[in-house]
């Protein structure tokens, strides 16, 4: 999963995501057992960010960013499977589904082969809607607000270390606390707008994105211990208090 040509290969990693995907399929399977299992995605988000972040930010430093190198590695690695899955529900759609629920899940995989499933979904369904539950393609609307991330942060971190690296901190800090006030504000005022809309889910991503840069700038092991110990803690206290 992690791409090795560009960042050295971390287990620990990889352990965290086993965590994160591990918490929300126990979360679907028994919501009332680990009340807050679906934070994995969060964990998932923010892993997403440290490792993308971490490329772009060295290969900038270095002089040897490529957009073109960039989106087509990110094509490479997500399409082929994007494509046996939606064919796959294609072909049990057509043969088993009732007109009006195959033209709900043709649209979501019109929006899919876009990376735009959480827009579609979010124009029309609500994630929490009986109906919806047992659409087969529900959970690619993580990929789209992931991949509309790696659309936009890879364009923002190479301005930002081109024109500004030395206030390179500050401007990734500013615009993580930003996308953080949207998103407490949509949860009060439009819990499904702040479910799906992209730049409310951001900031999960780009507290990733901090934690990469000070991981370039930043050596301490003992801090670094320290910190996963903690942090490993809190996600395991949050996943049994959060409901």
């Amino acid at each position: 999963l992690i791409e090795l040509n560009h960042i050295n290969y971390r287990p620990d990693i990889d352990g965290l995501r086993t965590v994160a995907i591990s918490l929300v399929v126990i979360f679907h399977a028994w919501p009332y057992f680990m009340t807050g299992g679906f934070i994995g995605v969060d964990i998932f988000f923010t892993i997403s960010g440290y490792l993308i972040s971490r490329i772009i930010i060295k290969q900038t430093l270095q002089n040897k960013f490529s957009y073109t190198d960039f989106y087509s590695r990110r094509i490479k690695r997500i399409y082929p499977a994007l494509i046996v899955v939606l064919v796959f529900v294609f072909i049990v759609a057509v043969n088993k589904l009732m007109e009006k629920h195959f033209k709900i899940i043709s649209k979501i995989m019109a929006a899919s082969t876009v990376f735009a499933a959480n827009l579609n979904l979010n124009a029309e369904r609500d994630y929490f809607d009986p109906d919806i539950q047992t659409n087969p393609l529900l959970h690619l609307w993580s990929l789209g607000v992931e991949e509309q991330f790696y659309i936009f942060w890879p364009l923002l971190l190479t301005v930002i270390f081109n024109k500004f690296s030395k206030q390179a901190f500050g401007f990734i800090l500013a615009y993580t606390i930003l996308s953080f006030m949207l998103s407490i504000y949509c949860v009060f005022n439009d819990t499904q707008f702040a479910f799906y809309f992209p730049f409310c889910r951001f900031w999960q991503m780009s507290v990733g994105g901090l934690i990469g840069y000070l991981n370039i700038k930043v050596h301490n092991k003992f801090f670094s211990n320290l910190l996963s110990i903690v942090s490993f803690i809190a996600i395991m206290t949050t996943v049994w208090i959060i409901n």
